[in-house]
């Protein structure tokens, strides 16, 4: 049996269901999990300016837990920011642009090449790099900027950035709102996120290819949008000779990565310092090559570009963070011992009692957490409401007693393909932009295929767990 529950039990899940319900209704959380954590304290404390104080310090562990994920990605925005403006991106991805001889190579090899990209450099920066580049050669092979949006965003935004196995940014977000290694949810994604691609890119090409049989989608009358604000003048700092030795230089490092983290089994905090260790001495090398006397100023001036991108990115995630938090060890370090005699925090208390009240197998765990996902990625960030799919998946996990790996995982790739820039239109507008077309009719054309694809990976879910 499970310890009995206290009103900071029913408080924290009265705020869950509110937090939800005000994501289907498309309203920002923030608001709401401010007033949680403020309500959560004074139930807590009794204490009106320790409730206060406690909006503050939840925000301060919130913003400790999350700062290394924060801080890899401003450094790659950095690190790609240099690239694009140097023009090392095109040399990058020029011998790829050679393979796409037709329609059905354009899309699969842009789509195969952004999810690659977005491993490291994350899916934003990866469509800057690629879109300057391989738009012009698909529309020469007859493939509709519509179909390289797609494909964009299907592997970027989607495959890549749902399993997020290099960076690791959204595993660690889900990790630690269920509880457990940040590796553990990484290995439980791979199969649901592949099998999540195939279905979806796969559906989404056969759709494609029907549109542009019957004439529904053509390259004609393309307006090509300004895909940089890069003066030619910046692209000509390094000659063809150092943009190729620095590309090939590059590729080199990021194998070497790859190679360390293998043998030497970085994962998770380790394996993030790896590559953003990397990143920095790359924005570092082609900074000072390139910009000649003014190199330590492009660092700094690329590094602040960086901050201001990965703190717009994350900055909805702290208060949300921070109330989802306290559902597990926070509580007790923001607002003191304030649990009853044998609890393992409120998340934790919850699902023991879930566990012995209601009967719950696998399928209706993975439903709940597929649609808990998706409900969440329902504000176009992706980011800012999967801390919440950990603690539901723990819930959940412990009422069926196994797979709290899988429905995190599960949990994370719902959220992301939604919210993440395939389906919510103000999400797919970097993809759009790039290609010159309607965001709206992006999001329309994703649907289908996305709503395809997490049907079937729920139900791979359900044998999983």
């Amino acid at each position: 049996m499970g310890i009995e529950l206290n009103m900071l039990h029913w408080i924290y899940l009265i705020f869950i269901c509110l937090i939800i319900a005000v994501m289907v209704m498309k309203r920002d959380t923030s608001l709401v999990c401010i007033a949680g954590i403020f309500i959560l304290g004074l139930f807590a404390t009794a204490s009106l300016y320790q409730s206060v104080m406690g909006i503050f310090n939840s925000f301060i562990y919130a913003i400790k837990e999350l700062l290394g994920t924060i801080l890899i990605i401003s450094i790659i925005a950095a690190m790609s920011k240099v690239l694009l403006e140097t023009g090392i991106n095109e040399v990058m991805v020029s011998p790829f642009a050679k393979l796409i001889k037709t329609p059905t190579l354009a899309y699969w090899v842009i789509g195969i090449l952004m999810m690659v990209i977005s491993w490291f450099f994350w899916p934003s920066p990866a469509v800057a790099l690629l879109g300057a580049v391989l738009l012009p050669v698909a529309l020469n092979v007859k493939l509709p900027a519509m179909g390289v949006a797609v494909a964009m965003n299907l592997f970027g935004h989607g495959i890549a950035l749902s399993g997020d196995f290099i960076i690791q940014g959204a595993p660690k977000l889900t990790a630690d709102g269920a509880g457990i290694p940040v590796g553990e949810v990484v290995a439980a994604s791979i199969p649901l996120v592949f099998v999540m691609g195939i279905v979806t890119t796969v559906v989404a090409f056969w759709l494609l290819r029907k549109d542009m049989k019957s004439g529904a989608l053509s390259t004609e009358n393309i307006l090509l949008p300004s895909l940089t604000k890069v003066e030619k003048s910046d692209k000509e700092l390094l000659s063809l000779g150092s943009k190729k030795i620095l590309a090939f230089l590059i590729l080199i490092l990021y194998v070497a990565d790859i190679i360390v983290m293998y043998f030497a089994k970085l994962q998770g905090g380790d394996a993030t310092a790896l590559i953003g260790g990397t990143s920095v001495f790359i924005l570092i090398m082609v900074s000072m090559l390139s910009q000649k006397d003014k190199g330590m100023e492009k660092i700094m001036s690329c590094m602040i570009d960086g901050l201001q991108f990965g703190f717009k990115i994350f900055g909805p995630v702290i208060p949300i963070a921070a109330f989802f938090y306290l559902g597990d060890s926070a509580l007790t370090s923001i607002f003191g011992d304030v649990l009853p005699a044998g609890s393992n925090g409120l998340v934790n208390d919850l699902g023991v009692t879930l566990a012995n009240l209601v009967p719950l197998n696998a399928a209706v765990g993975a439903v709940t957490l597929s649609t808990v996902g998706a409900i969440t990625g329902l504000d176009g960030s992706g980011f800012s409401g999967i801390s919440l799919v950990g603690p539901i998946a723990k819930l959940f996990a412990t009422s069926i007693g196994a797979g709290v790996a899988t429905l995190t995982a599960l949990g994370q790739v719902a959220a992301i393909w939604v919210g993440g820039g395939t389906l919510i239109p103000w999400a797919v507008i970097p993809a759009a932009a790039i290609c010159g077309v309607d965001p709206f009719e992006l999001a329309r054309r994703n649907l289908k295929p996305v709503f395809i694809g997490l049907v079937v990976t729920t139900i791979v879910a359900i044998f999983l767990i």
